[in-house]
């Protein structure tokens, strides 16, 4: 059985917390996936997400420019009408 690229990781989350390996290895492949989202797929979901909860469009593209620089690997700085490229293309 081939072993998991983040072995130790797995090691200290089922050591330090009540997951079992398979809820632990699934913990780290959603972390994984969630940053190695690309800038443009997160702001096109944030975007998708803040327009449910009714934010308008000004509030959003603001937000999601503040929200930009923590991202794991920060992004560029982006205007309000770089991030309505990216969404409305």
């Amino acid at each position: 059985m081939p072993q998991h690229p983040h072995e130790d990781l797995l090691a200290h989350l089922t050591r330090t917390s009540p997951l079992a390996p398979g809820e632990a290895a699934r913990v780290v492949a959603d972390v994984l996936a969630y940053f190695s989202e690309t800038t443009e797929d997160y702001v096109r979901r944030r975007h998708g997400e803040l327009q449910a909860r009714g934010l308008t469009n000004d509030r959003i593209f603001g937000r999601i420019a503040a929200e930009l620089p923590a991202r794991r690997v920060a992004a560029p700085e982006l205007s309000a009408r770089q991030l309505r490229r990216i969404v409305y293309g």
